[in-house]
């Protein structure tokens, strides 16, 4: 008898505490909440949820009979503490952290997101309700058409398919769409989870001033190109250690935090990081590689780093085109104090893709690809 006894007692405590929840959720400060699904509140870790009830409102759910929930077919105990659960997640969801329509632009208005509550990312933490919120911050930020790979913490966790896909495709999802598509399986989505979490955490919480603007930029990035920039109004030409410190390095360690340590290996001979700069057939004969597969690989650092900074191209090519004009015209230093410059600019924004058969461009020194040879 006492088993009997204790289930009672404890579905007199289940259904006070549905009552509780159930005067707060139809509360006039709640009444946002109630066109939202139960499966709004749902995190992919929950075990026993009321499957039956997911796809229900609120509203529906907080109308109708506490009796005749309990009756629906394959509602037991169990799956009604869920209920009660999901119901007390609804309750404490302030109704500023509900999202608004997403298709309208959001710039300059609206309440500000609030920021994640934890400052790890867990996509097994994620509810609709996160979701929304980092939606919400992206679209108000206008970042929909920047690409995912810009903001991931690295490329290598990421498939390359969604480097370039725009935000924005998916600020027009829900969750539960996102992880319904047929081609994007756990690591994918977690992939673009990620960088909805960096961006939601970095800028949720700032204001906004109509003379100024927030950039997000990948931290290696934006220190190079406010070099670049400040570079290009000076006169005279920067030293080569200089050009090593504040360009050549930095843009190695954003191909290290993105790419494979073959490809990071690659990028350092052709660098001459290590010693003198080698040559492509040399580096495929050190890795047993052939030239064409050394093509790829390098066509894949260039592939990183337009990702990473879709802008450099021309800004590296305005140097570029700087210091060979101070160099032919012996205002600037000799051409074997550039010679690792020139081949950054190769091998980060060749002026043309790479085939089989090695570059079809010029060089960055306009003279040929000189350094191909064993």
């Amino acid at each position: 008898m006492r088993p009997a006894k204790q289930a009672s007692i404890e579905q007199v405590q289940v259904l006070s505490r549905y009552d509780s929840l159930r005067k707060i959720l139809l509360s006039d400060s709640r009444r946002g909440h109630l066109d939202k699904p139960l499966a709004f509140w749902a995190l992919p870790g929950d075990r026993r949820l009321p499957l039956a009830l997911l796809g229900r409102t609120l509203g529906d759910l907080l109308n109708t009979p506490f009796e005749a929930i309990s009756a629906t077919p394959g509602i037991g105990d169990k799956k009604i503490r869920s209920l009660v659960t999901l119901l007390a997640r609804a309750a404490d969801t302030d109704p500023s952290q509900l999202p608004v329509d997403l298709t309208a632009k959001l710039r300059g208005g609206g309440n500000r997101a609030e920021q994640a509550s934890s400052n790890g990312f867990d996509p097994a933490a994620v509810s609709e309700v996160v979701w929304a919120q980092w939606r919400q911050t992206v679209v108000r930020r206008g970042l929909e058409e920047e690409p995912l790979g810009r903001f991931a913490p690295t490329l290598k966790n990421m498939t390359r398919v969604i480097w370039t896909r725009p935000l924005g495709d998916y600020t027009r999802l829900t969750l539960a769409e996102i992880r319904g598509l047929k081609t994007h399986g756990q690591k994918r989505v977690r992939a673009v989870l990620e960088v909805f979490h960096a961006i939601h955490q970095l800028v949720a919480g700032m204001g906004s001033h109509d003379h100024l603007v927030v950039r997000i930029v990948p931290r290696l990035i934006d220190a190079v190109e406010t070099w670049v920039g400040r570079t290009l109004q000076a006169p005279g030409a920067p030293g080569k250690v200089e050009i090593f410190e504040r360009f050549t390095k930095p843009l190695v360690g954003q191909i290290r935090v993105d790419a494979s340590r073959q490809i990071v290996k690659l990028a350092e001979e052709r660098l001459g990081i290590h010693g003198p700069i080698i040559s492509v057939r040399a580096c495929a004969r050190n890795a047993g590689l052939t030239r064409a597969r050394v093509y790829q690989l390098l066509n894949e650092i260039n592939d990183v780093i337009t990702v990473r900074w879709p802008l450099g191209r021309h800004q590296v090519h305005e140097l570029r085109a700087k210091l060979l004009s101070g160099t032919e015209s012996g205002e600037q230093p000799a051409a074997p104090d550039l010679e690792q410059f020139w081949a950054a600019v190769e091998l980060f924004y060749p002026t043309s893709r790479r085939g089989a058969d090695g570059p079809r461009q010029q060089s960055a020194r306009g003279a040929g690809d000189h350094d191909e040879a064993a």
